[in-house]
């Protein structure tokens, strides 16, 4: 499994309930250690927590914790495994749109364009602002095209194949 080796605790238990999950909701589980990598800062530490108080495998934000019931500092206390179970939960309402690696990271990242063509944008300044790794024109605009070329520069050439 991509990224296995930066699992520092629960590693069997990890993998297997990331393969699970991916099967259940219907998407690679090699997509899923992506996302998992990308927002934990290319580290797969789940109690990693941002400046605006993010945390977790995909970096949760406190009203999304909310939303699934719990905290962020509750999910920053669990284990990898068990933070998973919230992974999953977000995960879950989008259940048969994940077309491609980026749909589900989109799920993550901004849920609204999850299943939309390249061609739909995120017409906020605030985000683009925000998250300057994917405004690659600098328009301030995001379009989905932008988000997958800029995932795209974080995947090791020989793991290429999965994303395709």
């Amino acid at each position: 499994m991509i990224y296995e080796e930066l699992i520092k605790q629960n590693r069997e238990a990890f993998v297997w309930k990331v393969i699970q999950i991916a099967n259940e909701l219907g998407f690679k589980p090699e997509w899923l250690m992506y996302v998992m990598y990308f927002e934990t800062a290319r580290t797969l530490d789940h109690t990693v927590t941002n400046s605006i108080g993010a945390t977790g495998l995909i970096q949760f934000m406190p009203s999304t914790a909310r939303y699934l019931g719990t905290t962020t500092e509750a999910l920053r206390n669990m284990s990898n495994v068990e933070q998973l179970d919230y992974v999953k939960k977000h995960l879950a309402p989008y259940k048969g749109k994940y077309h491609s690696f980026v749909d589900l990271y989109l799920a993550v990242f901004w849920p609204h364009a999850v299943g939309k063509p390249d061609t739909y944008t995120i017409t906020s300044d605030i985000v683009a602002k925000c998250n300057p790794i994917f405004d690659l024109n600098r328009d301030l605009d995001i379009t989905k095209l932008e988000i997958k070329t800029a995932l795209l520069r974080f995947i090791k050439p020989e793991h290429k194949h999965l994303f395709a």
